[in-house]
């Protein structure tokens, strides 16, 4: 089995060839990246030596007939056009942009900046949160990677978006990520003496990431829901955790039971007793998950975290190409569950 990695050498791609390095039923045969290109793989980044893929050379151009499966670590507008190629060549994706995340051709618009020139695939492009679509992505085409606060998102409200248990119409969620989630390109916030020791909120208002979490809970709710969603960077290299608040007249036990009868078989999800911390999950495919409520206020409120980089981004793209290939899905996902400690 052919994969092939585009846009392999920033954090996203990094992180899938570490975790593909451990399954012994595929070929990486190509590697991309415009400004390695005719580099060797562990050159540019030594900690692949000795490891499978150390020999690898990057190359300029993604080959559109290498591969059986494609990953695509690459800007949301070029991916669409790529995405669209490969479908048309019969290869299988895994687009870890939000190119083909969002249903509403609209949106792109509004809050990517650009039109989208393959509207018509948007319906056919699954979302890849196994989660709620594993059947769909087993027989998939197109999967649309989630964004990272949009996993964090949707694994703490899908359960009682489902069953209709939230009494009003919002969902407040306040999350914050590792600067990791900002890419490997040097930007003056991220930079080491502003970013250290610093923490602050951006886009309180418009997240893009607020369409996509509202595209896929209003599927499955009997009313319009609106999510309330203010982003906070924090000065570690990965993680997230996402607080998420919404009024509702269950009960805590009965809440609880819920939420545990959602995810009773989900491998990659953890119950925990206390709010959950991101040195828990780093390096990981876990999303561990904490309930609660305020009896006082009437608000629920469910924590989870992730790694942004893992069930965020590259673990979760492995975690659906395994169902899409016919793995199970935690093949080599279940050898990263203990993360270095401390």
């Amino acid at each position: 089995m052919k994969v092939s990695i585009a846009g392999a050498s920033g954090y996203t791609g990094l992180e899938l060839l570490r975790i593909l390095s451990q399954n012994e039923n595929i070929e990486v045969v190509e590697i991309t990246s415009r400004q390695y290109e005719g580099k060797r793989l562990s050159d540019i980044f030594p900690h692949f030596k000795h490891s499978r893929f150390e020999s690898l050379l990057f190359s300029g151009e993604l080959d559109l007939e290498k591969a059986d499966y494609y990953f695509l670590c690459l800007p949301h507008e070029p991916s669409v056009e790529l995405v669209y190629k490969l479908y048309k060549n019969g290869k299988k994706v895994i687009d870890l942009s939000a190119a083909y995340r969002i249903k509403n051709e609209k949106s792109y618009e509004e809050f990517y900046n650009f039109k989208h020139k393959h509207p018509e695939l948007l319906e056919k492009a699954v979302y890849g949160l196994p989660e709620i679509y594993r059947n769909e992505i087993k027989s998939a085409k197109i999967v649309a990677n989630p964004g990272c606060y949009p996993t964090a998102s949707l694994i703490g409200i899908y359960p009682a978006v489902k069953e209709n248990i939230i009494s009003d119409d919002k969902i407040i969620i306040n999350a914050l990520s590792g600067i990791s989630g900002a890419g490997r390109k040097l930007k003056e916030n991220f930079h080491y003496p502003e970013a250290f020791g610093n923490a602050y909120a951006y886009s309180p208002v418009l997240h893009r990431h607020i369409p996509e979490m509202e595209d896929i809970i209003n599927q499955f709710s009997d009313k319009e829901i609106k999510i309330r969603f203010t982003p906070h960077i924090l000065p570690v290299a990965r993680g997230m955790v996402a607080t998420i608040h919404f009024e509702t007249d269950m009960s805590l036990k009965d809440l609880q039971e819920l939420y545990y009868q959602t995810y009773k078989d989900e491998f990659f999800i953890r119950f925990e007793t206390s709010p959950p911390k991101i040195k828990n999950v780093v390096g990981t495919n876990f999303c561990d998950i904490y309930i609660n409520k305020d009896d006082r206020t009437g608000l629920a409120i469910v924590i989870t975290a992730i790694d942004n980089l893992g069930k965020g981004a590259s673990t979760q793209a492995v975690q659906n190409f395994n169902l899409m290939a016919g793995f199970d899905e935690r093949y080599t996902l279940d050898r990263l569950n203990l993360n270095i400690y401390p």
